[in-house]
């Protein structure tokens, strides 16, 4: 990708990826924000060295490793991505505290228009801040989001160093499962 693909997707939007309407929708995962390798390419986590793709197959979400490029495969699965902020950036940190609040709101008329089962947000401090929750924590979350059972996830961005590959896996897994039985019950 060269630099100047990259400073042309600076503001630039991706769309979300969601099962056709009346399909199973088990869980929504929320980034942050697309980067600017997101952007450029159309792919949601498209970044090198993001840990997203390699989480949601060690975690049992997806028989096999996708790339970004097969992120429409996810819907067969009653998978969805979509972002807290649409506007692609270099950092998340560039975004204002009014975009992660408009955008949360933007995410309740989502979930609840097309209720899926659980939404899992990637990202405390982004969660915290769209939905003025500051002591929010990592794992299922006590309230709903509109009708969809809340998990915060950690970031997977290769920025997020605290957070590791077999550690996120963990947390992916977590959610896995309770969306599971959530299915059977």
């Amino acid at each position: 990708m060269l630099k100047r693909d990259l400073e042309a997707a600076k503001d630039a939007t991706i769309p979300d990826v969601l099962p056709p309407s009346g399909e199973p929708f088990h869980v929504l995962f929320v980034g942050i924000n697309p980067g600017l390798y997101s952007a450029a390419t159309g792919w949601h986590f498209a970044r090198p060295g993001n840990r997203f793709w390699p989480a949601l197959h060690v975690s049992g979400f997806t028989p096999r490793q996708l790339k970004p490029s097969e992120q429409e495969e996810l819907t067969r699965y009653g998978l969805g991505i979509t972002n807290v902020a649409p506007r692609a950036t270099a950092q998340a940190a560039e975004l204002t505290r009014a975009e992660l609040v408009a955008g949360g709101q933007r995410l309740q008329a989502l979930v609840a228009a097309r209720r899926p089962n659980y939404v899992a947000i990637l990202g405390v401090t982004a969660y915290r801040t769209a939905f003025a929750r500051p002591k929010a924590l990592i794992g299922p979350q006590p309230a709903p989001l509109e009708t969809a059972h809340l998990w915060i996830l950690p970031n997977p961005s290769g920025l997020n160093a605290s957070w590791q590959l077999p550690r996120i896996a963990e947390a992916f897994r977590e959610l896995r499962l309770a969306a599971a039985q959530a299915e059977v019950a």
